[in-house]
């Protein structure tokens, strides 16, 4: 078996070994464990049954994340992404779309991806990107991590009255666990403890029972649900009514940046870069994500995509596929023992998150902010990924950006033709999500 592992997951050339990947890939299942929860409660709202809603996420994480790891070996575990169960829960519940016609545009939205992935020409628009523009993607993705760890447990919220984001309120019980948590971990990780993140979520765990936090299941076991009749359950030919272009464009561009911005940034964090910011072998990661895409709206769930929590895997130590080998497993295992997947409460995950986000800031000193044109868009990537709420916003608000600067200072050699293309599509997505 050690053999095996060695020669399908290259453990040494990665100066890796099995308990380590066995580690970081429970640290990303324990970061992802909140999708258990938060998709099939979404799915349930637009009228899916949730139990099988929850067999299905966990059967195509399992799937779709091996995939990405035999064919790839690198870290990456894949789910829905939650910003595309959003829109597919609103076509379904607000616009009236039938469930079968939703998961068709899905499954349209992946035959484009596809259809990019394949023809080589994604490969091609990652090296069109500009340097300091893929760095600042990596930057912008770590204060969106940061951001949703702050804000899973309370600690950062929307304020309503000040229409921004400001300090929850910090004496409840789950932002004073996070606060302990976030101490627990920068303790441990100064200490150079082994397994220090899987180590301080486990500490932090315990820590919010005597605070109410950590809920104690009432069950250990739950048995999965039947989901032959979620199965095919599309219909291919009406999803492709030209009044549903606007959400196959809404699905797919995201689908297509988040993957791009998340696989660098992610990529940059396990030290997989080139000197000009290329991610070598990116094409199968993009494959992959792509078929996955498709292969999931067969079974009426939104579009999988890579997972910005692959990123605690990585910082604890993942190399290799084999890590989120271990995170499939581990979700395997959520099948039956969902109530003890769901006891890890978010202010215990919540501090690894920030950390991770804090930590990826690093690649800002890569921009080159001594030329303007190139520093300002990674401004704008950086910003606007925050702003916007969304990983798609900061880039397609820096691409036009970068164009228009590079116009203004007699540069426009430097655009590359493929750039115009990038732009346009830019500008159609944010046609539609007016």
């Amino acid at each position: 078996m050690k053999q095996w592992l060695e020669k399908q997951f290259k453990l040494s050339e990665f100066h890796s070994n099995v308990r380590t990947e066995l580690l970081a890939g429970l640290t990303t299942f324990v970061t992802m464990a909140y999708v258990l929860a938060t998709v099939p409660n979404m799915m349930e709202s637009a009228g899916l049954d949730k139990h099988v809603m929850f067999t299905v996420l966990i059967l195509l994480v399992i799937l779709t994340t091996c995939a990405m790891a035999f064919y790839t070996n690198r870290p990456f575990a894949l789910a829905p992404g939650l910003g595309s169960v959003g829109i597919v829960t609103a076509m379904i519940a607000n616009d009236g779309i039938a469930p079968d016609v939703a998961s068709g545009v899905i499954f349209w939205s992946g035959v484009l991806f596809i259809a990019i992935s394949f023809l080589g020409l994604r490969e091609a628009v990652v090296k069109v990107i500009p340097v300091s523009l893929k760095h600042a993607v990596s930057a912008g993705i770590g204060l969106f991590i940061a951001l949703l760890g702050a804000k899973s447990c309370g600690l950062i919220i929307a304020n309503e009255a000040k229409k921004s984001l400001g300090f929850g309120d910090l004496t409840v019980p789950t932002v004073i666990v996070a606060v302990i948590g976030f101490v627990i971990l920068l303790i441990l990780k100064t200490r150079n403890v082994p397994g220090d993140m899987i180590l301080a979520i486990a500490i932090t765990t315990l820590v919010g029972i005597p605070f109410g936090v950590t809920k104690m299941p009432e069950s250990l076991f739950t048995m999965p649900a039947n989901i032959g009749g979620q199965f095919l359950n599309v219909d291919f030919l009406g999803a492709l009514n030209f009044a549903y272009i606007p959400f196959l464009i809404a699905l797919f561009v995201p689908d297509f940046f988040s993957t791009f911005g998340t696989v660098l940034g992610v990529g940059a964090k396990a030290g997989y870069l080139d000197e000009d910011g290329n991610l070598p072998g990116i094409d199968k990661c993009f494959k992959v994500d792509a078929v996955a895409t498709s292969f999931g709206a067969l079974f009426g769930m939104p579009s999988m995509t890579t997972y910005l929590e692959s990123s605690a895997g990585v910082e604890a130590g993942g190399k290799t596929g084999l890590s989120v080998v271990f995170t499939s497993i581990f979700f395997g295992l959520a099948l039956f023992l969902a109530p003890i997947a769901l006891m890890i409460p978010s202010a215990a995950t919540a501090p690894v998150l920030m950390y991770i986000g804090i930590n990826m800031l690093g690649a800002m000193k890569n921009i080159k902010f001594h030329d303007f044109t190139e520093a300002f868009p990674s401004f704008v990537c950086i910003a606007f990924t925050i702003f916007g709420n969304n990983i798609a916003n900061g880039i397609c608000a820096a691409l036009p950006t970068y164009v228009v600067m590079k116009i203004s200072a007699g540069k426009i050699k430097e655009i590359r033709p493929v750039m115009w293309v990038l732009v346009a599509v830019c500008l159609l997505y944010f046609y539609s999500i007016v």
